[in-house]
């Protein structure tokens, strides 16, 4: 793309959260389209700030362990008036812009949701509850247990549950019997109120994801699925490797429930392939882009292409995949993941039918961020494992 017909050529755009792998797609992306790319990261080695590609690095308060005054610094970031557009990669900084969109707007295009509708699809048993209306396979979901007394009379086992708003996987738990769950209710202290409650899908069941791109005129302009072959921890872990997948079905109903929120932008909508009956299931929806985004923009979908045109009022060009066999990988954890899997000579990208198989964070022309993510990874594995876990 030649400096003449790039379309978005001067605009300044404002990239958020720097430390998050999908980053580094978008950067280059918003590059190639011709802006000025700033990028807020709260340490020298965020991979953002280890790539060459921003015009600018800015190194701030971007902490998801010190969301009050990361929160603060964001918007006071904003309100500076040096850029044309803020995007948020990941869902703290998509909570922040959906939250102040009102007030930050008079700067510059907030691209996030509106408030009601970001925390609308942030409600993981809102989302079910639409699931469950609109006909969209997702997993029983037992609305009203308020109590102890509850469990044994709403809920059906094995079940799991979750916080209704969380970052991550994070306050996840198991349990098999009315008795196992009342004994963790009691000495953890928690609150019924604030957890979705639901069946739980089976060992054997597939991972997987849908990307939906869908404009502010609520069409859909670019939709895809990914499996997720390659999963560390095994036990409830990140995604390594992500193949594109062909599902109609599992993409029609993807697109239904994104409309049906009335959302706009890039959604991911995570899903499990129930093992019992391959019908992929909604587990929920996050109203942001995901790292597995960067998979998109090998197989041929230029996700930063699309969210310009869309936020700078043009016409949003529908794209489709062109390379269905693509598939990438996060080599650093996908060494760990080949480490520790019983599967590891029956489950090879090649053994799976990918080709090509894409690295998500090296590049011969910006390779630091690799080495950045690697030594990242190293002085906070136990703590990010112990995450994981809890």
């Amino acid at each position: 793309m030649t400096k003449k017909n790039k379309p978005f050529r001067g605009k300044h755009v404002l990239v958020l959260e720097g430390y998050c792998k999908q980053v580094l797609p978008f950067l280059r992306g918003f590059k190639e389209q011709g802006c000025e790319v700033t990028v807020l990261c709260g340490s020298k080695l965020d991979c953002g700030y280890a790539s060459r590609l921003p015009d600018h690095k800015i190194l701030g308060v971007c902490d998801l362990h010190n969301q009050e005054e990361s929160e603060k610094y964001i918007v006071e970031l904003v309100k500076s008036g040096h850029y044309d557009m803020a995007f948020a990669p990941f869902d703290f900084s998509a909570r922040v812009l959906s939250h102040h969109k009102e007030e930050l707007s008079k700067y510059a295009i907030i691209y996030a949701n509106d408030r009601d509708k970001f925390d609308l699809a942030n409600n993981k048993e809102e989302v079910m509850r639409v699931c469950m209306e609109n006909g969209i396979p997702c997993p029983q979901t037992f609305f009203g247990v308020e109590n102890l007394e509850d469990i044994d009379k709403k809920i059906q086992f094995p079940v799991i549950i979750k916080p209704h708003s969380m970052y991550g996987a994070r306050g996840f738990h198991l349990f098999h019997s009315a008795d196992e769950m009342r004994q963790y209710v009691q000495e953890k202290g928690v609150n019924l109120k604030d957890y979705v409650i639901q069946e739980y899908i089976p060992a054997g069941s597939r991972l997987m994801g849908g990307n939906v791109m869908i404009d502010r005129k609520g069409e859909i302009k670019s939709s895809y699925l990914y499996i997720c072959e390659h999963i560390y921890p095994e036990e409830g872990g990140t995604s390594t490797l992500n193949g594109i997948m062909v599902r109609p079905d599992i993409t029609e109903n993807c697109n239904k429930l994104v409309k049906l929120l009335n959302l706009q932008g890039e959604m991911g909508v995570d899903l499990m392939l129930d093992v019992r009956d391959n019908v992929a299931k909604v587990i929920e929806i996050n109203p942001r882009p995901v790292h597995g985004i960067a998979l998109g923009f090998y197989a041929g979908v230029n996700h930063a292409q699309q969210i310009l045109e869309d936020a700078f009022g043009r016409e949003v060009t529908p794209m489709e995949v062109s390379k269905p066999k693509t598939a990438s990988r996060i080599g650093q954890t996908d060494v760990l993941w080949f480490l520790s899997s019983k599967d590891r000579f029956r489950r090879l990208s090649f053994q799976l039918g990918y080709k090509p198989v894409k690295e998500q964070m090296f590049f011969w022309d910006d390779p630091m961020p690799w080495f950045a993510f690697l030594w990242s990874g190293i002085k906070d594995f136990k703590k990010k494992m112990k995450e994981k876990r809890q």
